[in-house]
């Protein structure tokens, strides 16, 4: 059984904190049921990966743009959270047929949103898994085997963590973006045949469409 949160809007900070404390929940209370959550950024937002050095960020630039920064709990690289959904899932290992194997547990949550973007014909993927060129600190130009592609352009990034028996996995989805922000933030050229968006795969379906089908 899967119990839905519904979609919200919050800063930063509020969104990592409350995904912190759904898993703390979850331990504490020995929950069996998996937790689905949507939710927005507002302002703007920088999370940085776990274990992530920040010395790239130009924190005045951020500030004149009115661009928070946070922590995630999961490992990875930054990520812009602007114009996009995000959603998290936390399960006990054991509610997964697979929960012990890493990259089977991305595949089996990720299965849900594949089936639910079918429903706006939309054909996700796991894509192919590209060799990292480590200089980039945007998460959005390095693509794994977990992560949801359409047409072999990456659209869902996602990252988990583990604690106590539990799995927290949270991705951004991408509904548009800004190149010339991200290119500014990020100082590296982000290629458009690596990414892709809801709105370039097709105008017509807005934030509200998504958040309906995967609620």
């Amino acid at each position: 059984m899967i119990k839905y949160i519904p979609f919200a809007v919050y800063d930063g900070k509020k969104n990592m904190d409350i995904d912190a404390q759904l898993l703390e929940d979850a331990i504490s209370s020995h929950q069996e049921d998996a937790v689905f959550r949507l939710y927005g950024w507002n302002p703007p937002c920088i999370s940085l990966g776990r274990n992530q050095d920040d010395n790239f960020l130009d924190k005045d630039f951020l500030k004149k743009n009115n661009i928070d920064v946070v922590r995630r709990l999961t490992g990875g690289r930054a990520l812009l959270h602007d114009n996009e959904i995000t959603y998290s899932f936390i399960c006990p290992v054991e509610y997964l047929e697979n929960g012990e194997h890493i990259v089977s547990s991305y595949k089996e949550i990720s299965q849900i949103l594949i089936d639910k973007f079918k429903k706006l014909g939309i054909e996700l993927d796991f894509g192919t898994a590209k060799p990292v060129k480590t200089g980039f600190d945007y998460c959005m130009l390095i693509s794994t085997g977990a992560d949801l592609c359409y047409k072999n352009k990456k659209l869902i990034g996602s990252a988990q963590c583990r604690k106590n028996g539990y799995i927290l996995q949270h991705g951004s989805i991408l509904y548009d973006y800004d190149k010339e922000l991200l290119e500014k933030i990020f100082g590296e050229k982000v290629d458009p045949s690596e990414i892709t968006t809801i709105k370039e795969i097709n105008p017509d379906i807005s934030k509200e469409d998504i958040i309906k089908i995967l609620s």
